[in-house]
């Protein structure tokens, strides 16, 4: 009973019972009043013949039509399979169809019923299929990133215990900083993961509150100065006027120091990175600019891919180059404050700008 199948052809058989009952009950009930009226009963010696003629048309019109409501029944069971059999078809189609994506088969074929309910349903399975395999894609991806970012930490540190194991390796001062190092990229990539996760989930956090965007982002890039310095790098930062939005100061200021940690890192010695914090319409921006390497056009979005890093020889305070989804990560802080980050540049070896914009409070 509870098959759509059984209940459409019940429904179908419903309708007919009651168009024939409804039928008989009104036919049994007028057509012997109409036949008195058009012969005229009553009147004359002919009322013994009229009415025998009467009772005649009335079993004739009995059998009529309980032969129709037996035809109509049949007729009705038959259309009813008919239908349900064309409804039902399909459906079953798109269940088997979900049932393929459920196990994980991305790649099935979603047919196409020819109804527009059904087609619409159909529409969706394809785009549910499409997101499942780029989620399952980026998944695989992400183990296979993760692994080899792991990889290079992790042999360096294996390597200088087995030698100090061995006695081949001294336990020095040199040796324990570079365990150090590599530990503490460990962690960092760690944290970064942690920190990814919840930006893609749309679970960093965020505490809104009115900020001044110019002295957060300027206190953020004055931190690096004495990396810049290091370096034999000119940073400037201008920040003419207050500038109010509704921010995480933390997180503005994580951004803030991504971009310009990775201005510092990508510009050679004697370059410049300028920080210009600013208004832009309805948006407060800040622009990170250097004199480094430069970005190819292909690579503009790319550079927010997790672990992508733009190829060339970019410095660091310890020769690291950092975890390679920093980017990401203030992407999606970013659009966590309804903001947006982007990233422009004329061509390789002329510098590059990234542009944080956020709505003013």
């Amino acid at each position: 009973m509870n098959r759509l199948a059984t209940r459409l052809l019940l429904s179908h058989l419903a309708v007919v019972v009651v168009g024939a009952l409804t039928t008989v009950l009104l036919v049994r009930t007028l057509a012997p009043q109409m036949f008195d009226q058009q012969m005229h009963m009553g009147e004359g010696s002919g009322m013994g013949q009229g009415r025998m003629l009467r009772d005649q048309f009335a079993a004739a019109v009995d059998q009529s039509l309980l032969i129709g409501a037996l035809v109509g029944v049949l007729a009705a069971s038959a259309l009813g399979l008919l239908a349900a059999y064309r409804l039902l078809r399909p459906i079953e189609q798109l269940g088997s169809t979900a049932a393929e994506l459920a196990a994980g088969r991305y790649a099935v074929e979603v047919p196409t019923p020819g109804s527009t309910e059904l087609d619409q349903m159909a529409a969706s399975l394809r785009t549910l299929g499409a997101t499942l395999a780029e989620t399952e894609a980026r998944r695989t991806r992400l183990l296979g990133e993760v692994a080899h970012e792991m990889r290079t930490p992790l042999t360096v540190l294996d390597g200088h215990l087995e030698g100090m194991v061995d006695g081949l390796i001294p336990v020095a001062p040199q040796t324990v900083a570079t365990l150090q190092a590599e530990t503490r990229r460990l962690r960092r990539l760690s944290d970064d993961l942690s920190a990814l996760s919840r930006a893609e989930e749309g679970r960093l956090g965020i505490v809104r509150q009115p900020i001044d965007l110019a002295q957060v982002a300027d206190r953020a890039a004055q931190r690096l100065r004495p990396q810049a310095d290091d370096a034999d790098l000119t940073l400037v930062v201008d920040s003419p006027t207050p500038t109010m939005v509704s921010a995480d100061a933390d997180r503005i200021a994580q951004v803030v120091t991504n971009l310009v940690g990775n201005a510092l890192r990508a510009t050679p010695a004697g370059g410049r990175v300028e920080v210009r914090i600013g208004v832009d319409g309805a948006h407060a921006v800040v622009a990170v600019t250097d004199t480094g390497e430069g970005i190819e056009s292909a690579d503009l979005e790319r550079i927010f891919e997790r672990f992508y890093r733009v190829p060339g020889a970019r410095r660091g305070g310890s020769g690291e180059s950092g975890s390679g989804i920093g980017l990401t990560i203030s992407r999606g802080i970013a659009l966590a404050h309804d903001g947006t980050l982007t990233a422009a540049s004329p061509g390789p070896g002329q510098g590059a700008t990234l542009t944080l914009r956020i709505p003013l409070a």
